[in-house]
Formats: C-alpha cells, structure tokens, sequence
C-alpha cells in the first residue's frame, strides 16, 4: 500500500491548472486535455469526460468494483483501501507490459481526486449535467465551481418520505422540474396511515421525484432494507464512466430508452449490446463491465446488493456471477 500523499505542483501551469502526483502517478492538464504519467508509461485523454469520470468516482466513493474512466485509467475499490492503475483491464498495456497499478487508503486517494476536482474544474462547467445544461470544461484557467464538485449522493436510511430522511422534491424544494420532464404528473398519493404507524408508512410519487434530478448518472438511494439497495437516476447522453462489476446489478428501465455497451470486465472485449426500452429489466453479471447511451434523459432504477461479503464469495466461486442459470 503507498505511503507517499498527493502533493500539488508548486505553481500552476501556462494555463493556470495546478499538476497532482499521488504515488508514481502523475496528472496535469491543459486546455483541451489530461496527461497521466506513471513509471512504465503515459496517456492523454479529453479533459471533459475525463472530469465527468472523475466526479462520479468521488461521488460515489469510488462505487463497486472497478470504474474505468476510458480503456487505460481507472480504480478497483477494495472497500477501504483503492486501486488506481493504468491499463490493468487493457490486454494490449498488459502484454506490452505498459500497465501500472498502486494501492492507496481510500481516503488518500479521494482528497486527491476532490483536490484535481476543485482546481481543474472551471467555474461554467458542472461535470454532473448534461451536454445541453452546462458550460465548457474546455480551455484555460477560469474560477471554480466548487458548489458543484462537492456534491453527495442523495442516500436515504429508510425510505424517502419517512421520517429524518430527505424530504420529497416540491417547488418549496429548490429542485425545479427538470425540462425533460416537464410532462411528468405531479400529482403525490393520499395515504391515510392508522393511528400510531405514522412514523412506519408512506408513500411517495417515484417518477415526480426524479423529474426533479439535477444531475445525470448518479444514482441516489431512494429506500433501504438491510442490504437491498433501491437506487433510481436520470441519464442523458454517456455514462462517464464504464463500470465493472463485481456483483449482479438489477436495471429496471422507467422511462424512453438507453442502450449499453457490454464488454468482458477484465479484456475489454465486446459481450453484448442491450437495448433497454420503458418496462425492460435487466441483470448486468458480475464478470463483465458496461457503458449506457441515452438520447433522450431517461429514468432508470438500479438494485444493487450491498453486501460487503459478495465480492469475496464471487471471487471465490462460491457465488456465480450470473443471478440465474437457465
């Protein structure tokens, strides 16, 4: 595990954007793109979807498995501690012996991440939107946008509705109703609870509160029951990032449509293409990794399983990778 912690450059760049070394990787950027050097090689990548990577890496504390920002760079979370390698997953870095991989604390790593976040970050561009509702991440210096850097998944204990949990989006919210969805009833349910239960039952409108998602491919955690997880998002254009898994992941389509892009998790090679329509669900298994296109913003429910112990038991074969054989 490194020992050395992230450090800044002493002074920013010709264009304004201080470099980040955390172990024997190397990030710095210019106007248009990210440089990463490690000791066995290098590699450039537009600056914009890198920054989107990057923030739901951070966002999601660093989420299950693996999340590959493109076909080099990315992170294996271990769950207290975090892999960030470079071409790990890419059979041709591998067999030229290119690629590179460390091992931090999670927390080292993260306060790297929201320090690259918080300076590369200009203030027009929110690396959460979509294409049509942000600014450029493109050129030089220019502020920061620090109110949307450092944003958390919104994470219910119970469910949403429930008592000390986040209340539901309404005009008094602050969260408008996003312009995809201008459509969407907003009509909530009457429920009427017997005496004494009130703190036990509720009921809310699901689609009304995600009109109301400011943000794209970032799942929030709408209800809880021991380890089941129901995690709802609104996407629109690419996932970010292409995430392997290393468990089953549920996707119910809510709303229009997104097609995914299925490759094997650890060679990258192409397993299926899923084109999921309003009413199909979907199990992603645990030895494969995919990327979402969505053309018009859609909602989508994800299920995840958040045992800590499934990894392992996977890992182990103990567990398949499937959630059924036929």
């Amino acid at each position: 595990m490194s020992t050395q912690q992230a450090t800044l450059g002493d002074e920013p760049n010709e264009f304004g954007y201080r470099p980040f070394t955390v172990g024997g990787f190397k990030f710095e950027r210019d106007e248009y793109f990210v440089h990463v050097e490690w000791p066995t090689g290098r590699h450039v990548a537009a600056i914009e979807p890198f920054l989107k990577a990057l923030m739901r890496d951070v966002a999601w504390n660093f989420f299950y498995g693996t999340v590959n920002f493109d076909a080099v760079i990315g992170t294996l979370n271990h769950y207290g501690n975090v892999d960030l390698f470079a071409g790990r997953f890419n059979e041709a870095y591998r067999q030229a012996e290119l690629d590179h991989s460390e091992n931090f604390p999670h927390d080292e790593l993260k306060a790297t991440f929201q320090a690259i976040l918080n300076d590369w970050v200009n203030e027009e561009f929110d690396p959460f939107a979509a294409p049509q509702e942000t600014g450029s991440a493109y050129g030089t210096k220019n502020g920061d946008n620090l109110s949307a850097v450092s944003r958390d998944r919104v994470t219910a204990n119970r469910m949403v509705g429930l008592p000390g949990d986040e209340p539901l989006r309404s005009d008094e919210s602050g969260y408008p109703i996003n312009r995809m969805f201008a459509d969407v009833d907003q009509s909530e349910p009457k429920v009427v609870v017997e005496p004494g239960y009130e703190a036990e039952v509720s009921a809310f409108n699901f689609f009304s509160y995600l009109s109301r998602s400011d943000v794209t491919w970032n799942p929030s955690v709408v209800s809880v029951c021991r380890d089941s997880l129901m995690c709802p998002t609104t996407e629109e254009f690419i996932l970010p990032i292409i995430h392997g898994n290393d468990r089953v992941e549920w996707f119910i389509q809510l709303s229009d449509e997104i097609v995914w892009e299925v490759e094997d998790r650890d060679t990258g090679r192409p397993r299926a293409k899923v084109v999921m329509k309003a009413g199909d669900c979907a199990a992603m298994p645990a030895d494969i990794r995919h990327q979402g296109y969505s053309p018009k913003r859609s909602m989508l429910l994800v299920w995840e399983n958040n045992s800590a112990e499934l990894p392992g038991m996977i890992a182990r074969g103990e567990a398949p990778t499937v959630p059924v054989r036929f």
